[in-house]
């Protein structure tokens, strides 16, 4: 397997390792308080610099290997999708409502890299690059992200999380998880075309 793999592919690979480490700064976090957590969100906007570098290198090296594709919809996946998850998880999304709503955001992510690999030859404007998207990209998810990484900054996180919570039937929903879900419904909207520059 290694030898299939291009210079773009060890770009795609450090995105999905920024991801991953995410979700294990994320876990020590909750078990032990430790790492800082600061380092979310170091690691998060590292992955998106890796995911833009993988397909700039890609084009300048004339080189794609067969796994380019589908590997960079894995990395982005456990990248902008789950990791972004658990930190509203860890920062306070605790609520059954909120698990819910978390599920809903990563599915919607899977879906609309799914669709994105399906379609991306009819969006090819001949040069080997689609030309807009379809749904906002998931990398889009920073955004929540960093609204999230600026509540961590003013202490507003788990109980005194902005805009409090409310308890719907049995479970309890924190509002700032709506904005995964809108989040997650602008990645699968098809009337979103958002040209790819």
């Amino acid at each position: 397997m290694l030898r299939t793999l291009s210079l773009a592919d060890l770009f795609t690979l450090a995105n999905a390792a920024s991801g991953v480490l995410t979700i294990f700064v994320c876990l020590g976090y909750l078990d032990q308080g430790s790492p800082p957590l600061w380092v979310v969100f170091v690691l998060l906007p590292l992955a998106f610099v890796f995911d833009a570098l993988d397909g700039r290198v890609a084009r300048w090296r004339h080189a794609q290997s067969p796994l380019g594709g589908d590997l960079d919809s894995l990395a982005d996946v456990i990248s902008f999708g789950v990791a972004p998850a658990v930190v509203g998880f860890t920062l306070g999304l605790r609520g059954g409502w909120d698990a819910l709503v978390l599920t809903y955001f990563v599915t919607c992510g899977v879906a609309r890299l799914a669709r994105f690999n399906v379609t991306a030859g009819d969006l090819d404007d001949g040069s080997g690059k689609v030309k807009y998207f379809e749904g906002t990209p998931i990398p889009t998810s920073l955004a929540v992200v960093a609204v999230f990484g600026v509540a961590w900054g003013m202490g507003a996180v788990r109980e005194a999380l902005w805009l409090g919570h409310l308890v719907i039937g049995p479970w309890e929903l924190h509002p700032m998880v709506l904005l995964f879900a809108i989040s997650g419904t602008g990645m699968i909207s098809a009337r979103l075309r958002i040209p790819k520059l």
